[in-house]
């Protein structure tokens, strides 16, 4: 039975594959060697299969390969993109910081000017009041002098009606009429001098009156130029400070704890600009101090922004080429422990790559630390904290104070890692926040 199916199996195989006879010959004889058909199409199947194998080895070798190399280029581009993206925005913060120091000066000089306008108004104010005293004297004067001279015109009709009741006639002897005469002359001539004290006197008045109402043109032009002033003045206030509140409420900070905790802090050199009062005592402060005041509040306000900023960590830890790994929140543990909680956000980067300080601050920890690593804490005003995990070298000691871009260490492998990476932490009151809450809202703003 096998050897007819053997047989049948030959024959089949034989219309294709015929036998073969394969001769060696030698010097002192031949041989052959016989390659029946089955041999024959055992042998070129193992062949075929063999080629198969060979091409869709090569060609998934050669897909791998393709796409590892698209995929680096991808991430090349990324990272090029990202590292333009990140030059583009510090050029910008560069700007809006010149920005705002020109904008400073420019207050400044204005807020000069407007000291120098209130001065000269205070003088020509003073200079006003006592021209409109000297006026009030001599009108008081020239009225008395009038009222005398009237006064002696009624006593000489007396004495005349009175001579003449008692002689009949207003001459009488020699001697009264020369003492008449010589009354009447005095009289005359004190009446002619009256009159030119008092046209001396209202020639003086209308030309202080003249020069009155031309203070008072030029005090009302200086007022409206005041207010153009003061007008710019607090629009440039109110373009500045919003986008520093925007800042710190975008990082989940009160500005209102923030500047009275600043304010406590500072009230020597640096602290609260001082408001314009007055000497003396129960006068109303005019519209223009009370503007004026206004304006120095928001200088102040500015100023402790200002010292509030440099002391929360609106920065960056990392200055060189990297890439977020992981994100703020509920992730999967990449060590295979289910979903935990991802208390910061994790910058990878190149083994040793410097980390800096985000803020000023004084060292509370540095060392090793289970789970992070090599570990650097640093404690901020306001009750912030930073950390800084998995570092390869630390370069600070606990109680040392740094500011802002001071190198703490190096970017490492340490502690509970999966590759080189920094884990940083941003902490206020002792529980952890986004990070990038903080980065983002300087960057909106620098």
């Amino acid at each position: 039975m096998l050897k007819r199916l053997s047989y049948r199996i030959n024959g089949f195989v034989g219309r294709y594959f015929p036998e073969q006879r394969l001769f060696l010959k030698s010097d002192s004889d031949t041989r052959y060697i016989r390659l029946p058909p089955l041999t024959q199409a055992v042998a070129v199947t193992g062949a075929a299969l063999f080629l198969g194998w060979t091409i869709l080895a090569t060609s998934i070798l050669l897909m791998e390969s393709i796409s590892a190399g698209s995929g680096r280029d991808q991430a090349q581009r990324q990272q090029s993109l990202y590292e333009a993206r990140l030059n583009a925005l510090s050029a910008d913060r560069d700007l809006r910081a010149e920005e705002a120091a020109r904008a400073q000066e420019r207050f400044n000089l204005a807020l000069k000017e407007v000291s120098d306008m209130q001065g000269r108004l205070l003088s020509s104010e003073d200079g006003r009041r006592e021209m409109e005293t000297g006026i009030e004297v001599i009108q008081n004067t020239l009225r008395r002098t009038i009222k005398e001279r009237d006064e002696a015109r009624g006593e000489n009709a007396a004495l005349t009606a009175s001579l003449q009741a008692e002689t009949g006639s207003v001459r009488t002897g020699e001697g009264r009429a020369d003492d008449a005469a010589k009354t009447v002359e005095i009289l005359s001539s004190a009446l002619s001098g009256t009159a030119e004290q008092r046209d001396s006197m209202a020639v003086a008045a209308l030309a202080a009156k003249n020069e009155t109402d031309a203070l008072a043109a030029e005090k009302r032009a200086m007022e409206a130029k005041n207010d153009v002033i003061f007008s710019k003045l607090e629009e440039a206030m109110t373009i500045s400070m919003e986008p520093l509140d925007k800042m710190f409420r975008s990082a989940g900070l009160s500005p209102d704890t923030l500047l009275k905790s600043v304010k406590r802090g500072y009230s020597g050199q640096g602290g609260p600009l001082s408001p314009f009062s007055l000497s003396t005592k129960n006068q109303v402060l005019s519209n223009d101090e009370i503007r004026a005041n206004a304006i120095l509040q928001g200088l102040d306000r500015m100023n402790l922004y200002q010292l509030a900023a440099a002391k929360a960590p609106f920065a960056i830890p990392i200055k060189t080429a990297f890439r977020f790994t992981s994100g703020f929140g509920y992730r999967r543990d990449p060590k295979g422990a289910g979903t935990r909680m991802h208390a910061g956000t994790d910058f990878a980067g190149a083994y040793g790559s410097p980390i800096y300080a985000t803020a000023d601050g004084v060292v509370t920890h540095a060392g090793w630390q289970s789970g992070y690593g090599r570990l650097v804490t640093i404690k901020h005003d306001f009750g912030i904290e930073t950390r800084y995990a998995h570092q390869s070298n630390i370069r600070v000691k606990v109680g040392q104070r740094v500011s802002r871009g001071d190198r703490i260490g190096d970017m490492g492998n340490s502690g509970r890692s999966t590759g080189t990476h920094l884990h940083y932490e941003v902490r206020i009151g002792g529980k952890p926040v986004n990070p990038m809450t903080f980065i983002k809202a300087a960057t909106d703003v620098f």
